[in-house]
């Protein structure tokens, strides 16, 4: 099946399209340059060089050292890695076995820090957070006990858009000398990654979600973290991450990152301004239709809903059979018969919770399609809820 030039694509949260300048970038390390980074000759000299300029690239866009970066196979890999890692070296100091994370974590981190508590031992604490899906830096701090090893907290969620006070947070466990990480896979391009000024020790990235390939991440290592390696294997990247490196993703990594960090403030000002007219056209149209997140303290290109009496995931169809690409909330989460997790936890009323949808701009997106999502949408909810009897 073609996908027609008219078909507007608002999923932009769930991956994005590759930039040109980056396939460009890739291509001679698939055949041309094509040596593994850990030979000695030629070949593998000039991928050890290429690795090393992507490495110092993203150095520079974070404000770091080249050491402190950490090339993996996603965003996922990414998390796993630092979460495991810090728990499982706490773990072999004596230093404890307690979590705390948030009741809004993607399940990257969520899975990870319950396979931590069932095998491991380790205990965990969720704080909770408020309508907005904001969590509140004084029930964190609550929470941290002596034998906390890691604090973990998204800093913008996928679903609901909403970013979290990430400075408060930083600062709290820099007090409290505990370290904190945070999955921030939504955040390159749309929000500035300081990481000193959030006083972030561990900050997982995936290169799809900014215009980059799929299938490579990384982890921003603060020096002097503790971390005992999630998998075992060779001594790549320091003896933290074995196994031989996607030289050409990490090259695609780079590139992406340093073009969406160049054109940031211009692109989230223009995507902002396009999102709030997508959201007052939507609400302004749908009766019982209400924004999840936060109306302001949340990433500039996304804008997600809840619509009482229907289910999100036929709002999704029916907006694909009108040439809309939109999601019902997390993209590894799609097609679950089951509210949103991440929705209960923000209180939503049961007949809201099955109608959630999610729609994210990006590069491609103009004023003409968001008033045409406007225009269409509406009388996608009102016929459901005909069909349904709502």
């Amino acid at each position: 099946m073609e996908i027609s030039d008219n078909y507007i694509y608002l999923d932009h949260s769930a991956t994005t399209p590759v930039d040109p300048c980056v396939v460009e970038a890739m291509a001679p390390y698939g055949s041309e340059h094509f040596g593994n980074s850990e030979s000695s000759h030629l070949f593998g000299r000039e991928a050890a060089n290429a690795l090393e300029e992507a490495r110092q690239t993203v150095a520079d866009v974070l404000g770091c050292r080249l050491s402190e970066i950490v090339f993996t196979g996603s965003g996922t890999e990414a998390d796993n890695l630092a979460i495991r890692g810090v728990a499982w070296a706490a773990m072999r100091d004596g230093r404890g076995r307690h979590i705390v994370t948030t009741s809004i974590e993607h399940p990257a981190v969520g899975h990870t820090v319950d396979q931590l508590r069932d095998l491991f031992g380790f205990e965990v604490t969720r704080a909770p957070v408020d309508e907005y899906g904001q969590v509140n830096v004084d029930d964190l701090a609550q929470a941290i006990r002596p034998d906390t090893v890691l604090v973990s907290v998204m800093m913008a969620n996928n679903e609901f858009g909403t970013v979290q006070p990430m400075v408060k947070i930083g600062r709290l466990c820099r007090e409290r000398g505990i370290v904190f990480h945070t999955d921030a896979v939504q955040a390159p391009g749309r929000l500035p990654l300081e990481l000193d000024d959030m006083h972030v020790d561990l900050m997982a990235l995936s290169a799809h979600k900014f215009y980059g390939p799929k299938g490579v991440g990384l982890l921003y290592v603060r020096r002097d973290t503790q971390l005992a390696p999630a998998l075992t294997g060779g001594g790549h990247e320091r003896e933290r991450r074995p196994g031989t490196v996607n030289v050409g993703g990490a090259v695609g990594l780079a590139t992406a990152l340093r073009l969406v960090e160049e054109d940031r403030v211009a692109e989230c000002a223009r995507v902002r301004r396009l999102r709030d007219r997508l959201i007052e056209g939507v609400l302004a149209s749908t009766p019982d239709s209400r924004l999840t997140g936060h109306p302001r303290q949340r990433l500039c290109h996304h804008a997600s809903f809840a619509f009482k009496g229907v289910e999100g995931e036929s709002v999704v169809l029916n907006l694909d059979l009108a040439g809309i690409a939109a999601s019902s909330g997390s993209a590894c989460a799609e097609g679950e018969p089951e509210p949103s997790t991440v929705l209960k936890a923000m209180g939503l009323p049961r007949d809201w919770l099955l109608g959630s949808l999610r729609l994210t701009l990006g590069r491609s997106t103009g004023e003409a399609d968001v008033d045409r999502v406007a225009a269409v949408l509406p009388g996608i909810v009102r016929e459901l809820r005909a069909c349904c009897g709502g």
